[in-house]
């Protein structure tokens, strides 16, 4: 077992954890219970003492925003250099989390304008995001959701979830379903296992997902128990976790992973770049190479959102550009994210790279290479691309899909149509569209939502 800095003092010193409770250690429900939430214990853990009039305004950050760390995360920090320590500044409450600039918003992602049911947010057209916890194993200082952050820590209740699996049961463009929260993770067992029950029995449902920072914050909590409800799922079930920084990949981390990828569930991962803990290429590049090392794609790399109090967080796009920069080209395909903007007001995920296109004409386009090579791709000068008028029959493509239902498309693609004559798009007609697919949802007919 990694035991960590930290966790090692502990045990040493004796000056928190008794015998007993050394040896529950590994046990996830008592690193639960034993969250550290107040800046005495902290001090108390790590040797370390805060500025008294530092100390103040955390906790007037703590009272606004709470603090909650796992015993085992904590474990992880270099008291010698907390201040500087990745871990820390993750789970530590900052005074500038007080400071609320004018751009900064309470829901950012709109999460709450596009919830059509209790726990449910559906912005985009075949999948949906199902909130069905709000309990975390950390309160991760850079959360998106830190207005939900402290809320009496309330699970919803099986009538709320069976709202959301109504909503879903009912909406048949769902293909894929989100389990987030909060944690999914810290419910328990019986209750994920009726979750993925219900969701198994809805037939337009293809894939669950699963976000969870349980493998990095609380990865004792992936037991043999909990890998035996995921593998009862007869549909696909695919977790997203979400380490930040190489050093969070330790030992017991890489135990979970691998009992988690040993079950036959594939494993990804988004990490949010933040300012001062790993926005430097080397670090990132350390990171993604550890991942894919224990069967972790790196899925997104997140430009930090506008949620209140997190500027001090948020570093610039072209610090990002630069980070993708570095990885593209200078390692294998599959290490690199999609780095990735969500856009303010629900704009959902925009995804944002360097510019390798330089030009193009007629007959060639203008390509540069990750070593600054200039060369040039040939058009064929034969293509005659199939129009489509959705006349499947007279086809000469071997679709041959009967469930290929869908006959309208949104945004940009409905440019791109042939089949369509819209030629401009404006906000005013994207409240039409989303107006429209709200009435085509209520009828039970193909469409999409936002």
């Amino acid at each position: 077992m990694n035991t960590g800095v930290a966790e090692t003092k502990i045990k040493l010193e004796n000056r928190w954890l008794d015998d007993k409770a050394y040896a529950n250690w590994t046990n996830w429900k008592w690193q639960v219970s034993h969250c550290i939430k107040d800046i005495d214990t902290i001090e108390r853990i790590l040797d370390i003492t805060i500025d008294p009039e530092e100390r103040v305004q955390i906790q007037q950050t703590i009272d606004h925003f709470p603090m909650s760390v796992t015993p085992y995360y904590l474990s992880l920090v270099d008291p010698d250099d907390y201040k500087n320590d990745p871990v820390f500044k993750q789970a530590f409450p900052d005074k500038r989390e007080l400071h609320i600039t004018s751009c900064d918003m309470s829901d950012p992602l709109a999460e709450d304008t596009h919830s059509p049911a209790p726990g449910i947010t559906h912005r985009y057209p075949d999948r949906v995001l199902f909130c069905v916890s709000n309990v975390c194993a950390m309160y991760c200082r850079h959360c998106t959701r830190k207005r939900r952050v402290g809320d009496i820590d309330s699970v919803p209740s099986r009538s709320e979830l069976k709202e959301g699996l109504e909503y879903i049961r009912n909406t048949p463009v769902v293909r894929d379903v989100l389990l987030s929260g909060g944690d999914p993770f810290l419910l328990p067992d019986e209750r994920i296992q009726w979750l993925l029950d219900e969701l198994n029995k809805i037939e337009h449902v293809e894939v669950i997902r699963i976000g969870t920072r349980t493998p990095v914050v609380l990865p004792y909590r992936i037991t043999d128990e909990l890998i035996e409800v995921l593998k009862s799922s007869e549909k696909p079930v695919w977790i997203n976790t979400h380490f930040n920084h190489p050093q969070e990949m330790t030992s017991t981390a890489k135990r979970a992973l691998k009992m988690l990828a040993m079950a036959g569930i594939p494993l990804g991962n988004q990490s949010v770049l933040l300012s001062d803990i790993n926005d430097c290429p080397r670090i990132m590049k350390r990171l993604v190479h550890k991942l894919v090392r224990n069967r972790v794609r790196p899925y997104y790399l997140y430009q930090c959102d506008l949620s209140e109090g997190l500027e001090h967080f948020r570093t610039s796009v072209g610090k990002g550009i630069e980070i993708m920069e570095s990885l593209r080209g200078h390692t294998s395909g599959f290490c690199v994210p999609t780095y990735v903007i969500d856009a303010p007001g629900g704009g959902g995920k925009i995804p944002i790279a360097p510019n390798y296109l330089i030009s193009w004409s007629t007959n060639k386009v203008i390509l540069r290479n990750y070593e600054g090579v200039i060369t040039t791709y040939q058009e064929p000068d034969c293509y005659q691309h199939t129009s489509c008028d959705l006349k499947c029959d007279t086809c000469n493509l071997q679709l041959k899909l009967d469930e290929a239902e869908e006959k309208s498309v949104v945004g940009i693609s409905r440019l791109l149509a042939d089949y369509d004559e819209t030629i401009t798009l404006t906000p005013t007609e994207v409240e039409v569209i989303e107006q429209e697919i709200e009435e085509s949802e209520i009828d039970h007919s193909n469409g999409s939502d936002a």
